[in-house]
């Protein structure tokens, strides 16, 4: 699906961004492009971002505060 109409950035796109690393809406714009027109498409960006973003860290390892 389309999200951007903008600059044609597409769901998977956003996904894609937060698979290479993009982990905040300035990232995940930055990379795709979506969200830096007219901004219609930024809460629908943010959705994808937590959604895809919440796997993502599941599949992290934890970090011992402990040991840092």
């Amino acid at each position: 699906m389309i999200v951007c109409q903008c600059k044609v950035v597409t769901d998977r796109d956003i996904r894609a961004a937060v698979d290479r690393g993009a982990r905040t809406m300035a990232q995940v714009c930055r990379v795709t492009g979506a969200g830096t027109e007219c901004g219609r498409c930024v809460f629908t960006v943010r959705r994808l971002l937590c959604e895809h973003g919440e796997i993502v860290h599941a599949s992290l390892p934890e970090v011992d505060s402990e040991a840092s």
